[in-house]
C-alpha cells in the first residue's frame, strides 16, 4: 500500500516562495505520473502540474512560469517549487501518484493535503 506524506505548506506574503514536498512510501512497481492539485474554498480541485515517469512536465496556465515540478526518483519524492506567489494561489494542495502494480492494477493515491495561504 503506497502512502503519500506532504510537507512544506504555510503562510507567505504575495511575491514570496514555498516549496512543497511529497514522499511516497511503499512499493511502486511502475510509476505512471506524480502531480500536484489544489482546491480553493468553494472551488473544484484542479490540476496544477504533473511529471510523468519519463520526466515530461505539464503545468496549468495559471502557474506557468512561476511553479516548477521536479522529482527525485530514488526517493520517490515529488517537489513543487512555487515562486512569485499570488493571493489567488491560496488553497489546499494535494499530491497525487498514479502507478501500476506488478500484476497490472492501476492505483491512484492522494496525499492528505497541505494548506498554502498567500497574503496580500
Amino acid at each position: 500500500q503506497v502512502q503519500l506524506v506532504e510537507s512544506g505548506g504555510g503562510l507567505v506574503q504575495a511575491g514570496g516562495s514555498l516549496r512543497l514536498s511529497c514522499a511516497a512510501s511503499g512499493t511502486i512497481f511502475s510509476l505512471n505520473a506524480m502531480g500536484w492539485y489544489r482546491q480553493a474554498p468553494g472551488k473544484q480541485r484542479e490540476l496544477i502540474s504533473i511529471i510523468t515517469s519519463g520526466g515530461t512536465t505539464n503545468y496549468a496556465d495559471s502557474v506557468k512560469g512561476r511553479f516548477t515540478i521536479s522529482r527525485d526518483s530514488a526517493k520517490n519524492t515529488v517537489y513543487l517549487q512555487m515562486d512569485s506567489l499570488k493571493p489567488e494561489d491560496t488553497a489546499v494542495y494535494y499530491c497525487n501518484v498514479k502507478y501500476r502494480s506488478r500484476i497490472g492494477l492501476v492505483y491512484d493515491v492522494w496525499g492528505q493535503g497541505t494548506q498554502v495561504t498567500v497574503s496580500s
